[in-house]
């Protein structure tokens, strides 16, 4: 209803012209230049494990969707993230067919099992990982070397196994064994520094993240630039501890789960017998969410005790 220049309508008052898409549009952009790197290093068996992990993920969400009689929503890129951001958490060696159970794994328990896109309180991609990593440990251990393609361990695995540790500027520009995701810090910086230009992330995650990586690896005697070039620690950070979904949307809250995350990585990496610890602490804090907002949750202007 409008009366001359005054226009009354019901809330939401405040609109932004991003959608869904668009913003999944931002994080795949975001993600191409870690991903064009690891298929440089790692060869087309990187592409085949990234192609198999979207296919799967897409073709999972629009089956289930089709199952329950609901709308088909992959055209939101939702779902070609949650299987380029899986791909990038696995090996190089993993077998394609593996990839493909995660990915539908990631999109059936961790996403539309609970409704959809928006419902989910884990986020889906980890979901998938730890899937694989609890059924398939053999091959979600198995590293190769880009320098010559033979087996080889992570440079985490070598210096907790063998007190070996690996060169700055190689985990830095990423020509070193592990997942498809661990090819280059600076490329997923890059990727991070997009999104927040781009608006579709808080600095606060990130950077309590890493933040508390460093300072607390550093206490207790490690080396906080190791790990932070390390493992997947740039892609949670920058790429999964982000969610929109799955963490805090307040301020505080936002730094709590920061905190907590990298905590538990320096826990799990330097006293777990795991040497990568991302994965179980985005998890974990995802199940702290609810709690976290419910004790952040900024009060309503005029509001009284009781």
């Amino acid at each position: 209803m409008g009366y001359g220049n005054l226009v009354v309508s019901s809330s939401p008052h405040i609109r932004s012209e991003e959608t869904v898409q668009r913003i999944m549009i931002d994080v795949i952009i975001a993600l191409l230049p870690a991903t064009a790197a690891s298929v440089y290093f790692f060869g087309m068996r990187a592409l085949a494990i990234t192609l198999t992990g979207i296919i799967a993920a897409v073709a999972a969400e629009a089956a289930i969707q089709k199952i329950r009689n609901k709308p088909v929503t992959i055209n939101d890129g939702s779902a070609v993230i949650t299987g380029l951001l899986l791909a990038l958490t696995l090996s190089p060696a993993m077998p394609l067919w593996m990839v493909a159970v995660g990915a539908v794994v990631a999109i059936g328990i961790g996403k539309q099992v609970y409704g959809g896109l928006g419902s989910n309180p884990f986020n889906p991609a980890l979901v998938g990982r730890a899937f694989l990593v609890v059924t398939f440990p053999v091959h979600m251990t198995t590293w190769v070397s880009p320098v010559d393609g033979v087996t080889s361990a992570t440079p985490l695995g070598l210096l907790k196994m063998e007190g070996i540790k690996t060169g700055y500027m190689e985990l830095f520009i990423g020509n070193v064994g592990g997942s498809l995701g661990e090819t280059s810090a600076l490329l997923l910086i890059l990727g991070g520094l997009y999104l927040l230009y781009r608006g579709i992330i808080d600095w606060r995650i990130p950077a309590f993240y890493l933040g508390t990586v460093a300072v607390m690896t550093m206490v207790l005697g490690g080396d906080p630039i190791f790990h932070l070039f390390s493992g997947g620690l740039m892609l949670g950070a920058f790429f999964m501890a982000t969610d929109m979904v799955t963490t805090p949307v307040t301020k505080m809250g936002k730094i709590i789960f920061g905190v907590g995350a990298g905590i538990l990585v320096v826990i799990i990496r330097l006293y777990g017998g795991y040497p990568e610890g991302v994965l179980f602490s985005i998890l974990l804090m995802n199940t702290f969410t609810p709690i976290i907002e419910k004790y952040t949750r900024p009060k309503i202007y005029g509001e009284v005790k009781r």
